[in-house]
């Protein structure tokens, strides 16, 4: 099958690599002409321009856009107007849902299709496929199964989920179609909501574990520090790279975000070098306005996200608003940050 992709970051040329080793003809376009170069020497097509990208193309066109979610419209502002009705738009990157639905509408207004897909497995998606969850039309859908089932991981990936029937469609190959547009994005914001509030709790009990030696520190004597009362309860040197790793044998907790984490704390047991400042690209925000529209409770999630605005100095006014605070009722002088650290 033929296609073209747009967009050649981390994901995209990865994807595309992936498509080529099962025989699709890829047409690739990104900024970085090396990129573009070393796909061609893989066997895709490269090309300089939208415009030659979408000439290149047979129709009905197949064109896969992985850029960010804030250059989509631009880029479809670009596309649309070089496309041929019955083209099908796809937008694998990581788009609010509602985004999906007004563009899927517009496109329509022209005779072109538009089709969201959710997509997750990063860096390793490459050798391992990557999980897609897909919006829009089901006919349309199905003719770009091939695909689909070329960038999944397949069957073989997981252990047959027991009671499961056979036929119940192609969420075991590791792609499935979730619904009309915004159906596959919404479900793959869920998705990274839960991704925000799982990576905190590994992250939160592994800072536990670091500070479980505590009780071998000393600590400072005075009005505003609260005392340790037994601190030969926590005389503990924990070695976190080995308990990750015991923690992936036969654990209930153990899943491929602790594989990750075993191999970096493995590689860096202190972490040095990273400030711990951990970004946010919309999807945890939307699923708890989602959360908040249905009124569902998600207070799991909506810490993990208040946890990532706080690692990059987002509460560090209230943090000051608070110790003026107690300035003020008080007279609580403000302590250095003289906290006693876990040795490395």
């Amino acid at each position: 099958m033929q296609i073209g992709m747009i967009g050649l970051g981390r994901m995209g040329a990865n994807m595309t690599t992936r498509l080529l080793r099962s025989g699709h003809a890829c047409v690739v376009h990104g900024t970085h002409p090396e990129v573009v170069e070393r796909l061609v020497a893989q066997g895709a097509t490269g090309v300089a321009s939208l415009t030659q990208q979408v000439k290149t193309l047979t129709q009905p066109r197949v064109l896969w856009l992985m850029v960010p979610a804030a250059a989509v419209d631009e880029t479809l502002d670009k596309l649309v107007p070089l496309l041929d009705a019955g083209d099908i738009v796809i937008d694998g990157g990581n788009s609010w849902y509602r985004d999906d639905i007004r563009r899927a509408t517009a496109l329509r207004a022209s005779g072109l299709h538009y089709v969201d897909v959710g997509t997750s497995g990063g860096v390793a998606g490459l050798a391992r496929g990557y999980c897609l969850m897909i919006g829009g039309e089901v006919d349309v859908v199905q003719h770009l199964t091939p695909l689909f089932a070329a960038l999944a991981p397949g069957a073989g990936s997981a252990p047959p989920t027991p009671g499961r029937k056979p036929d119940s469609g192609s969420a075991d190959q590791g792609y499935l179609h979730c619904g009309p547009h915004g159906a596959g994005h919404f479900v793959k914001m869920v998705h990274n909501g839960i991704e925000y509030g799982v990576m905190a709790a590994y992250a939160e009990g592994l800072n536990i574990l670091r500070h479980a030696n505590i009780g071998k520190q000393t600590g400072a004597v005075d009005a505003e520090t609260t005392p340790l009362r037994e601190p030969e309860m926590y005389q503990f040197e924990m070695d976190l790279p080995e308990i990750a790793e015991v923690w992936r044998r036969g654990s209930v907790i153990g899943s491929w975000l602790l594989d990750l984490t075993a191999s970096a704390l493995a590689a860096n047991p202190t972490l040095e070098g990273l400030q711990g400042r951990v970004s946010d690209s919309g999807e945890g925000r939307w699923t708890i306005q989602a959360a908040v529209d249905e009124g569902v409770p998600a207070p799991v999630l909506s810490a993990a996200l208040y946890a990532r605005f706080g690692s990059r100095g987002q509460a560090d006014f209230a943090n000051r608003v608070q110790s003026a605070m107690r300035h003020e009722f008080g007279g609580h002088v403000e302590k250095a940050t003289d906290e006693p650290r876990p040795e490395s």
